[in-house]
């Protein structure tokens, strides 16, 4: 090639910025995504999860925070004894709406049988009520016959003193002083049957004014309760016949306390001893300290309070009875040639597994409860739950009775047990039960048809506790 042709030919020095250079490299851009056609983004409940998931503790922590500032300005405005006094106003008021609820109810409780619903008490209809007659036939045929009442010298009492008793008894010028002798000849079933059953001395206390005392000779039919101690209030009953009005009579057994304390809220007792359809008698010098003990007199005694009548119903002064009397009568005793009506135990079946109880519940000290089952234990008491093909265990807040040599024999060595032992009268009904073993003709009827006969209010006051 010539010179001047390689003159001509130029070549290009270039650091790496020419344009050729530039067009030949793979420059990098970030561009934005396009959202795929048809895909939808995240909705507001996924934000919000996230937004939770992400933030969750930052907002418990805040709320804590807001808690503790919200009570320390509710504490800062309030005084603490406000609070308190305010609780317990709310809860005292829950608790008398919940009487008042139950008050005067006369629905009939019901279960169901084979598919179908019935009524616990099949009462008559209201027009056979009317013209119920008290049966006035012949006693059934029964071992035992007539009762001797045993009494003894009131010298054996030292000074007489109703409230004087041993540390190992309660035993006293009213109940008669028995001995484990006596005790175990109780329950020989003899066709005269002697044994202690209170009122042992007109000097034991329990003082009733004579004008009641007429009034309690004359009752054939009765409905009792009683409140010793100023505790439960008085419910009238309701449900009865015109039939029942004119033939029951309906007793409420008061002390001084119980009389005075009704009377400041209130309720008065009328010139004629009434209270609506209770008569009130007003008892004085109660034999016993203990007030539930005080109250097994009217309960298991209503044979020697009223010796002429053929009939009772106790009712626990805690519930208001809402059916006719006569009615009960007929469906619990006559209907089934019965003496003796009371409820079944509705959780529990054994002595012993009601003792247990009973001392959880601070019914009764362990001490006492350990003294009575060691001794039905050494007498051979079982721990069958089922005594005569019926629940060894009842429910004694209702007890419906013919006034029988039987049946009132039966009430008395009860009564002696819970003298003996405890005031919890559930712990000695088996025991007594299996003692005597003649008295098969007893109902007891399931706990429906106790709920049906009251309504139940509860204790308006609290138990005393029981002293030693």
């Amino acid at each position: 090639m010539s010179a001047s042709m390689l003159t001509s030919i130029s070549i290009p020095v270039s650091d790496g910025d020419s344009d050729e250079s530039a067009g030949n490299m793979r420059v990098r851009v970030r561009r934005k995504r396009k959202k795929p056609v048809g895909v939808p983004g995240p909705s507001l409940l996924e934000y919000i999860v996230r937004g939770l998931v992400k933030w969750w503790l930052y907002l418990l922590f805040l709320s804590a925070l807001g808690l503790l500032v919200y009570e320390a300005f509710k504490l800062g405005r309030t005084p603490v004894i406000s609070t308190i006094s305010r609780h317990d106003t709310e809860k005292k008021s829950n608790l008398v709406d919940e009487r008042t609820s139950n008050l005067n109810r006369l629905d009939p409780t019901t279960k169901v049988i084979g598919g179908v619903r019935q009524p616990c008490l099949k009462l008559l209809p209201p027009e056979e009520l009317e013209h119920l007659d008290i049966p006035l036939g012949d006693e059934p045929s029964s071992p035992v016959k007539s009762i001797v009442y045993l009494s003894e010298n009131d010298s054996s009492y030292g000074l007489g003193n109703t409230q004087e008793r041993s540390q190992d008894t309660r035993f006293n010028l009213f109940t008669g002083n028995q001995s484990l002798d006596q005790r175990d000849k109780s329950f020989e079933v003899k066709e005269t049957a002697a044994v202690h059953c209170g009122f042992f001395s007109e000097n034991g206390g329990f003082k009733i004014s004579e004008e009641d005392k007429s009034y309690m000779q004359a009752c054939k039919v009765v409905v009792s309760t009683c409140a010793f101690g100023g505790g439960d209030n008085l419910y009238q009953p309701i449900g009865m016949s015109e039939a029942s009005l004119k033939k029951v009579c309906y007793v409420a057994f008061w002390d001084e306390i119980t009389l005075s304390t009704q009377e400041s809220e209130g309720h008065k007792v009328g010139e004629n001893h009434y209270i609506g359809n209770w008569r009130i008698i007003v008892v004085r010098e109660l034999p016993f300290s203990d007030q539930r003990l005080n109250g097994k007199i009217p309960k298991m005694l209503g044979h020697r309070l009223f010796p002429h009548a053929r009939y009772s119903i106790w009712v626990d002064a805690k519930s208001q009875f809402r059916r006719d009397p006569l009615g009960v009568l007929e469906a619990l005793l006559w209907r089934s040639n019965s003496v003796l009506g009371i409820s079944e135990h509705g959780a529990r079946s054994s002595v012993y597994d009601e003792a247990k109880a009973v001392v959880h519940k601070n019914k009764a000290t362990p001490e006492e409860v350990k003294v009575q089952l060691t001794q039905y234990r050494l007498d051979g008491l079982p721990e069958d739950k089922r005594f005569i093909g019926k629940k060894a265990l009842a429910e004694a807040s209702i007890i419906v009775r013919k006034h029988t040599p039987l049946s009132n024999l039966f009430m008395c060595l009860w009564f002696n047990e819970v003298v003996r032992f405890t005031s919890r009268d559930q712990l000695s009904f088996p025991y007594v039960l299996w003692r005597l073993k003649v008295l098969n003709n007893i109902n007891m009827f399931p706990v429906c048809t106790r709920k049906d006969l009251v309504n139940s209010m509860g204790h308006v006051r609290k138990a005393k506790p029981l002293i030693h």
